[in-house]
């Protein structure tokens, strides 16, 4: 689905390829020319059986099982393999609507899906038909834009995010949603760029879909069929497609929010994501997929459906950014081991796919919570140290969410109580200010606009933290549900405190005080003699 995310950390983790850089990978390759004896001592046949007990089938469903328990992680899809063997796939857990989560569980890859879009486009370039650094407008000449520099925009650049465009020159969450890729493409029509093409790295999934809308416009199939005809239908992925919008998801891809320890089924915001974040997958697909990408664009029985070369060139980074290529980040391990990957956040799931070519492992989570929980890359962190043949960081004995959660509901608390206090003594706080200048009396009221003002800002305030990118007040609530729900409880009790004040203001000060001289007689009445 669209990376409706959207956004990939704390302000969301928007970046793919620092997730990337940190699902690393280290293998013991080192064997000696005795008799087979590797530096450690192991045999060959020692070492192998070791590399099983740590990435197989049983140490894998152990680790997710603990996760799951410790962490209240709803539904979680994995798929391990090895060159051109598959060494697990499986499904933990349930799905949003209660049905178990299985290798073949159709759920949402979010912006794995790019690597599926670059995939696509070399095709067609072997084929001749696009080439990768001609401008876009040679084949799609609907690709037009109020700037004029658009016109030098190649396909090259829209796949690796050099293109120029950026949320801060086209803020494309935040705009009206398309419903198609030519409704994508037709929105650029008033957007400019953030720099001239070619100039700087900005993550912006409007480039995958104009990439898609490409692959649309010069195959003469929709992207949806081109996909299930050259890529999913040969590679044999059968519960594989992609989607538009939210709308389309299927019920196995919906996903969750966590909040005080409790697991909740919510519906993923409106968002369009074909091309940049739109395909739905299963494990055992997305096995295939890995295996596919270890085979240098063979999958199992021999199928090729991209050429060596058009997978290096898939794998080049830019000169601007060296860490992401055409649809794929790039890193290395701290010991220098290389790691080809992506991940993908939407606001109810996330996903990620680490390739690791020394070694030939592949790995691939998807999740049922959203991109705040961060499950995928933990799990997936955990099977690239199986495969190192180390042991993966347990998971949190006590999750830090419900922690957070438990610090909120305790704010929230003491707002309403003090707001409570601050009711009881409305009338007395108007007694003491109704004979005092006004502007003294909403100096005192000021500050309760605090959390209203906080909360009309929210998404200008996090799209400072997340370095310019584009944030829905959607988007916010989902990333933080237990802050949002204390931000609008304490934005309500001020905005009642605040009225409930002023109308005790308004009457005390038409309501003559005792001895004021108005209305009052009792200076007419004679004065009863002493005694």
């Amino acid at each position: 689905m669209p990376e409706f995310k959207i956004i990939n950390s704390p302000v969301p983790r928007h970046l793919p390829t620092a997730r990337a850089v940190t699902l690393a990978v280290l293998l013991l390759t080192a064997v000696t020319t005795f008799a087979g004896t590797s530096a450690t001592g192991e045999t060959g046949e020692s070492r192998k059986t070791r590399e099983a007990e740590q990435i197989g089938p049983a140490s894998v469903d152990r680790f997710v099982n603990a996760y799951r328990e410790a962490t209240g992680l709803p539904g979680v899809a994995v798929a391990v393999t090895k060159g051109d063997e598959v060494v697990h796939v499986a499904g933990y857990g349930h799905t949003a609507s209660g049905d178990p989560v299985t290798a073949d569980t159709p759920m949402a890859i979010a912006s794995l899906s790019k690597s599926f879009t670059s995939l696509a486009v070399m095709q067609l370039v072997e084929k001749g038909v696009v080439r990768l650094d001609e401008p876009v407008r040679v084949r799609l000449p609907e690709f037009v834009m109020a700037d004029p520099r658009a016109a030098r925009i190649t396909v090259r650049q829209l796949l690796d995010q050099t293109s120029g465009m950026a949320d801060e020159a086209f803020p494309e969450r935040s705009l009206p949603q398309p419903r198609s890729l030519r409704e994508a493409v037709a929105r650029l029509g008033d957007a400019r760029l953030a720099a001239a093409p070619g100039t700087r790295w900005s993550y912006h999934n409007t480039n995958a879909q104009v990439a898609a809308r490409l692959v649309e416009v010069a195959s003469g199939m929709t992207f949806a069929g081109y996909l299930r005809e050259h890529v999913f239908g040969p590679l044999g992925m059968r519960n594989s497609t992609t989607i538009d919008t939210e709308r389309d998801l299927p019920a196995s891809a919906r996903g969750h929010l966590h909040l005080l320890g409790a697991t909740l089924a919510v519906a993923e915001p409106p968002g369009f994501g074909n091309g940049s974040g739109g395909v739905i997958s299963s494990a055992r697909d997305m096995a295939r997929w890995m295996i596919t990408q270890s085979g240098e664009g063979t999958g199992l029985g021999g199928v090729r459906v991209v050429s060596a070369a058009s997978v290096a060139e898939m794998r080049t980074p830019s000169r601007i950014n060296d860490s992401y290529a055409l649809g794929w980040s790039l890193g290395t391990t701290a010991k220098g081991s290389p790691v080809v990957g992506h991940g993908g956040d939407l606001l109810t799931a996330t996903a990620q796919q680490t390739l690791l070519p020394r070694s030939g492992y592949g790995i691939v989570v998807m999740s049922n919570t959203g991109t705040a929980y961060g499950d995928s890359d933990a799990v997936a962190d955990a099977l690239v140290a199986m495969a190192e043949g180390e042991e993966p960081e347990a998971p949190p004995s006590v999750s830090p969410f419900l922690v957070i959660d438990l610090a909120m509901a305790l704010t929230a608390v003491a707002t309403l109580l003090m707001a409570g206090h601050g009711l009881a003594r409305s009338r007395r706080w108007a007694g003491r200010y109704s004979g005092r200048p006004v502007w003294r009396a909403a100096a005192r009221l000021l500050p309760y606009a605090a959390p209203g003002v906080l909360c009309l800002t929210i998404t200008d305030v996090f799209g400072v933290l997340a370095r310019g990118k584009d944030i829905t007040w959607m988007q916010v609530t989902y990333l933080y549900l237990s802050f949002m729900i204390w931000l609008v409880l304490a934005t309500g009790a001020c905005a009642i405190l605040v009225l409930v004040r002023i109308g005790h203001l308004l009457r005390t000060r038409r309501t003559p005080s005792p001895g004021s001289g108005e209305g009052d007689h009792s200076s007419a009445q004679p004065s009863r003699p002493s005694r």
